[in-house]
């Protein structure tokens, strides 16, 4: 039994639960890209991405990091511009990108001017999580 369903007497108030019900199915998740550093340091960039994408999550949305799927079935050094074209047609998906670090990668910037291209909201943040101007 749900005690927040029912008023002080003991009936049920069909009020909160309509509230509740409303609340969760209107519950919008926007998508948002994640760009990160993904070569050099493999393991400790795809670790870092995990935690990127977490934060998203925990904010609200649904993160979206190519880098850390397409490398699992795609090889970089020959598929790297087709790679890049799936993120590309991906950041279309979004409503935003996270930039995360302070090092950008030629690919990161890529991915940066054609999100500014697309007048999209571009927002940067530090490898700590804290958004930055």
């Amino acid at each position: 039994m749900n005690k927040e369903l029912y008023n002080k007497s003991g009936c049920l108030d069909p009020t909160p639960y309509e509230a509740i019900k409303n609340a969760e199915r209107r519950k919008f998740y926007p998508l948002v890209y994640i760009c990160s550093p993904f070569a050099g340091d493999v393991d400790r960039n795809v670790e870092k991405a995990r935690i990127y994408s977490r934060y998203a999550v925990d904010k609200g949305n649904i993160p979206l990091a190519p880098h850390l799927l397409f490398p699992q079935f795609m090889c970089d050094e020959k598929e790297r511009r087709l790679a890049m074209h799936f993120n590309y047609v991906l950041l279309g998906k979004c409503k935003e990108l996270w930039v995360f670090g302070e090092h950008l990668s030629p690919g990161m910037r890529e991915e940066i001017e054609i999100a500014a291209k697309r007048k999209m909201l571009i927002r940067y943040f530090t490898e700590d999580l804290k958004e930055v101007d």
